[in-house]
């Protein structure tokens, strides 16, 4: 049986991930004890909100160097993937450095609102277990200003005045940047492929 901890970074939507969790039958525990964060099978790090008040949090509660030592399987969540990345654009923040390259703003335009914030349609890039049954052009739901680029690490795009990692993996590391707690089937069955790697 899997044992899943969901890192307290902070995160707004800690609430919405676990009952995400619950009704595929994972009961994950909140915490911030880095034994018990060390020792979990899988590791969630949520995330609702800036990159800087996210770094800090992970500072404060001394979790930096820990969760860059994680070798069983980690998905960042929203801001919790972009954290993963070197750097946001966001306050000029660093971020943890696990996954080369930097967050940038989207460009507001006319036809563009910043935050991209609603449904999108997924593009896969490679093959990959945390997308196993989730087909091109399957829809999440978005709320972020700021976007990954694609890279080597790119496991899905999405398309919002370009193309943005919207699903990525470094080594262990995982990230999603929708929100997989909001976006129906094809939320849970990402969560539900996290769990099974």
């Amino acid at each position: 049986m899997p044992s899943v901890v969901l890192v307290d970074s902070g995160g707004t939507n800690i609430g919405s991930v676990r009952y995400a969790l619950e009704r595929l039958g994972v009961d994950a525990r909140l915490s911030a004890d880095l034994g018990e964060i060390r020792a979990a099978t899988h590791v969630i790090l949520p995330g609702v909100g800036a990159a800087a008040p996210g770094m800090a949090r992970l500072r404060e509660v001394g979790l930096v160097d820990v969760v860059r030592s994680l070798t069983q399987p980690v998905l960042g969540v929203c801001l919790g993937m972009q954290l993963l990345f070197e750097h946001s654009e966001e306050s000029d923040t660093t971020c943890l450095g696990l996954i080369p390259g930097s967050l940038r703003i989207f460009s507001k335009t006319r036809d563009l609102r910043v935050p991209h914030m609603g449904w999108n349609s997924l593009h896969p890039q490679r093959s990959s277990p945390l997308l196993n049954g989730i087909g091109d052009s399957a829809f999440a739901y978005f709320v972020h200003s700021y976007a990954a680029p694609i890279g080597d690490y790119t496991l899905a795009s999405a398309d919002y005045g370009g193309a943005f990692s919207a699903v990525v993996q470094q080594r262990n590391f995982y990230g999603a940047q929708f929100h997989p707690e909001r976006s129906a089937a094809v939320g849970a069955k990402l969560l539900q492929n996290f769990i099974d790697l």
